[in-house]
């Protein structure tokens, strides 16, 4: 059996969501004795060609194409005109090896050309299917120039690649639905939930003590809503509620963006796992506070180390947080934010307590790779 995975990177050599996506789906497919072509790129310094990030045994399943992404000068509409490119590279790296495939995974725009080569009929391969991720592009934007980059530039190549790919995969939530509204049959839709390693989740949750503990996890990016989280945190020093807990920022927030404030601790950007999550036991509950998502990765880790959560209700987030797991508010506008946090510093401990531990039962019981990579491989590898 074999597949081949076309990605825009892969965690650590490329930070974010989508590339942790590709990496826990690359490993455990190998785990699972399926070999797997995986086109990719780098972009830090560590050595990609070695791949030490993954197993021996893992690596023996694992064959490693890198398509390094092109550049060009910055000009309205460099990204996709590159991204476009980017894709024809890689198919012409693909195209001699299609025929070995039982299913080609393509995240973003990198099937691009493929997937219209395919839809053409100029070429015949396997089932190509194409994740994008949370399809923020229609999602709401946090300002104008969002808006208009999601309309004149992101949205038409999305629902091309969408409606032409033969699978279109989906985290659920609200974002089955916006693959609904381009036109996607549902009998093209595959639902697969993103998840953990079942060995990263812990085994109990701190108990709330002494002042809450919130945490920020992630980069700084717009749609992210830390605007809106810094107004918070200076609407609760102005009332005297900031001095009654503790925030806790990993990532790299800009020093501009940083509020000084014996409350707030900005600890840099973590990628040793062990220091990170040790670092992430050590709060109550995450904040997540976006105009737009995915199936947040930063939930799924702060959940299964035992943190209830606070996000906004967009992309497949309402799959895992509720009332029952955390507190789920309609928007990131300072006033339903503000409301929110204020609400958790009311809370009883024991109730906070009891939102950690069913956020920690719903992970291990429905969220680990170990198990949804069994859902894969069932419908699409035989």
């Amino acid at each position: 059996m074999r597949i081949a995975l076309l990605t825009d990177g892969i965690w650590p050599y490329v930070l974010g969501g989508m590339q942790k996506h590709s990496y826990y789906l690359c490993k455990y497919l190998a785990q699972q004795e399926v070999y797997v072509d995986l086109f990719h790129y780098n972009r830090s310094s560590y050595d990609i060609s070695s791949l030490h990030y993954f197993s021996d045994q893992e690596r023996k399943y694992i064959s490693s194409h890198v398509i390094e992404a092109p550049t060009s000068f910055p000009f309205p509409g460099h990204y996709i005109y590159n991204s476009y490119r980017h894709s024809k590279l890689i198919y012409e790296a693909i195209k001699d090896k299609l025929h070995l495939y039982d299913f080609i995974y393509t995240k973003g725009f990198t099937g691009w050309y493929l997937i219209d080569k395919k839809y053409r009929k100029q070429i015949t391969c396997a089932p190509i299917g194409v994740k994008f991720h949370g399809y923020e592009m229609f999602q709401k934007p946090p300002d104008i120039k969002t808006r208009l980059q999601h309309l004149f530039l992101l949205q038409w190549p999305v629902r091309l690649i969408s409606l032409r790919a033969d699978v279109v995969f989906s985290y659920g939530g609200k974002i089955s639905g916006i693959i609904r509204s381009l036109g996607v049959p549902d009998s093209k839709i595959f639902e697969l939930p993103s998840g953990v390693e079942q060995s990263v989740i812990c085994t109990e949750i701190k108990p709330t003590q002494g002042k809450i503990n919130f945490l920020y996890l992630g980069r700084y990016e717009r749609r992210k809503g830390i605007e809106e989280l810094n107004e918070v945190i200076n609407e609760l020093d102005k009332v005297g509620i900031l001095n009654k807990m503790v925030i806790n920022f990993i990532g790299p927030i800009p020093v501009n963006r940083q509020i000084k404030n014996p409350s707030i601790i900005y600890h840099g950007e973590i990628r040793d796992r062990d220091t990170l999550q040790t670092l992430i036991r050590q709060n109550d509950v995450l904040l997540c506070p976006s105009w737009s998502e995915g199936m947040p990765n930063v939930i799924l880790e702060a959940m299964a180390n035992g943190l209830a959560v606070l996000a906004t209700d967009v992309g497949a987030t309402n799959v895992l947080v509720n009332s029952e797991t955390g507190w789920l508010i309609e928007s990131p506008k300072l006033e339903n934010l503000l409301a929110a946090v204020k609400l958790v510093m009311e809370y009883d401990p024991k109730a906070i307590d009891q939102k950690k531990k069913n956020a920690l039962h719903l992970i291990e019981n429905n969220f680990t790779w170990e198990k949804l990579i069994l859902k894969f491989k069932k419908r699409f590898i035989n």
